[in-house]
């Protein structure tokens, strides 16, 4: 799983990318928002942990980005940063942060919290997949594929249920096609005769 970290510090960028490395994720790091905002737009990562306090953009408003932008909305954010008040964290949270882990952390405790976030994003792709998979299967139920059995004189089409059925009737059940009717110039001339009513 690709990971981010984005922490102007280098010291505590270097730690962080070095305990998920361990924990088995693929690591890229900057140190500043603008490089983090350029990361995220080309990598899409599962997870990212984001300093507060960076040059350019700061870390509650990468969330905010990340938030609005609709290809990176699903990426669990972590917010790590030495603010620790109760403002501080519902402002994290608010900004669109998905946990919130205090500096000096703890490993065990940012290990468990990563751990959260890989659980959490492993199971938004696998939803984002599976819509897509229904999505297909949707498109494959509305559309008429195969050989259909058309009687050739009243133009009926036998069914799965091994009744004949008008065929206007049997494409609407069996796809989005509806109909409207009426009659086109060949017909309209057969009707009316040689030289019109």
């Amino acid at each position: 799983m690709r990971a981010l970290i984005a922490d102007d510090d280098r010291v505590t960028a270097t730690i962080l990318g070095a305990a998920l490395q361990r924990w088995g994720f693929e690591v890229t790091i900057a140190h500043d928002g603008g490089s983090a905002w350029d990361l995220l737009r080309a990598e899409h990562p599962a997870l990212t942990i984001l300093d507060w306090m960076m040059p350019g953009l700061d870390g509650p408003e990468l969330c905010r980005r990340i938030r609005q932008d609709p290809v990176m909305a699903s990426t669990y954010v972590i917010l790590v940063t030495s603010r620790d008040g109760l403002a501080d964290r519902v402002a994290g949270l608010d900004a669109g942060a998905d946990d919130y882990v205090v500096k000096p952390f703890d490993n065990e405790e940012l290990r468990a919290r990563v751990n959260v976030g890989a659980r959490v994003a492993a199971m938004q792709t696998l939803l984002t997949d599976q819509i897509a998979q229904l999505q297909q299967a949707l498109i494959k139920v509305n559309q008429l594929e195969g050989l259909l059995p058309i009687c050739a004189y009243c133009k009926k089409i036998r069914s799965d249920r091994n009744t004949w059925e008008q065929m206007e009737a049997y494409i609407s059940d069996h796809s989005n096609a509806r109909f409207s009717h009426g009659v086109c110039p060949s017909c309209l001339e057969k009707l009316e005769g040689p030289g019109g009513t």
